[in-house]
């Protein structure tokens, strides 16, 4: 018996006995487990982008009539001025001025000749410092936010699940999710990090909602 045929071989095992039509829905899971790890009276907010900043991403939080301006000032302080645009992604908050948005969708090439993308998020994750994208409108595909070098990420405060399991409940499990907590980076055997490796070297988040402008 190859490994293949142990491990059928014990899925049939664990199913023998279940009825033909039960489906997983109908047996309850038990999900007592600890659902967030916030200190209490912790902000998620705080938290976030404090583990954003861990990770080597640049945290800009504004209100939301600041929003356009912020994503202009990160625009020009990575000099970025040719922007991949996700599909769905508003208009009204990209910024007027030098730059030039190039919407979805771009074949690779085109991809790895822009200075960076610009999407939305589906969450926020508060203790892992991640953002969740999902594909949806003003997200993207994946290669959108992996090939270009720099990615500029809008977040809105309220969509900052405080744990894990919190944010797995807002999001679709049928959906190809791509989980970032910043830039794209590994170590080698001696340790040395070395960024942009498997996605953009460079992540800068705007944080929508979560009070005065200030940068992490």
């Amino acid at each position: 018996m190859n490994s293949r045929e142990a491990v059928l071989a014990h899925i049939r095992t664990a199913l023998a006995g279940v009825p033909d039509d039960e489906t997983p829905a109908d047996i309850a899971i038990p999900r007592d487990y600890r659902r967030s790890h916030l200190a209490p009276g912790q902000s998620s907010i705080d938290l976030f982008a404090e583990r954003m900043a861990d990770y080597r991403a640049t945290v800009v939080r504004t209100g939301p009539a600041g929003l356009r301006t912020a994503i202009a000032a990160a625009l020009t302080r990575r000099g970025a001025l040719r922007l991949a645009v996700a599909n769905g992604f508003p208009a009204e908050i990209l910024p007027p001025g030098p730059w030039h948005w190039h919407p979805e969708p771009l074949d690779t090439a085109a991809l790895d000749a822009v200075d960076g993308a610009i999407t939305l998020a589906a969450v926020g994750i508060a203790v892992t410092g991640t953002v969740v994208l999902d594909t949806g409108p003003g997200q993207g595909r994946r290669a959108l936010t992996l090939v270009p070098d720099y990615h500029l990420c809008v977040v809105r405060a309220d969509q900052i699940a405080d744990d894990v399991p919190d944010a797995l409940a807002r999001l679709d499990p049928r959906l190809p999710l791509t989980f970032v907590s910043g830039p794209s980076a590994t170590s080698d055997i001696e340790l040395d990090r070395v960024e942009g490796v498997h996605g953009p070297r460079t992540l800068d988040i705007v944080l929508v909602g979560a009070g005065p402008e200030e940068q992490s």
